[in-house]
């Protein structure tokens, strides 16, 4: 599991762990829409199974940007004294289109590993 999170982060393809799924090497800290190879370089694994596959993605963005907002809600109201200050909804919506981008690639990453053949 710790070995496939690497793998993850670091962009690798799920059948070789040697190409890259994303035309940048690093998924943090791209602010443009990713650009992903259709085939891995070295194993020739296709990414984009059928038209349409990365809608499921979105249900992964989602939770993603659910969890960074209600992180960031807890971590912000130890700074403001009532439980719930009308001031911490700017600072949650910040964190969130800062966090797009990553999160974008990041689901499309899980995506792919969810739905890969583990049988090999």
């Amino acid at each position: 599991m710790s070995n496939t999170l690497i793998h993850i982060l670091k962009n690798d393809c799920p059948h070789c762990h040697q190409g890259k799924i994303f035309k940048e090497n690093s998924i943090f800290f791209k602010f443009s829409f990713p650009k992903m190879n259709e085939y891995c370089s070295h194993c020739h694994y296709k990414f984009k199974k059928e038209p349409g596959y990365f809608f499921g993605a979105m249900y992964v963005n989602y939770g993603l940007t659910v969890a960074q907002g209600i992180t960031t809600y807890v971590i912000c109201s130890f700074f403001f004294q009532e439980t719930f200050d009308l001031r911490i909804i700017p600072i949650i919506m910040a964190v969130i289109v800062a966090l797009s981008p990553l999160n974008i690639r990041l689901s499309r990453l899980l995506w792919i590993y969810m739905f890969k053949n583990y049988s090999n």
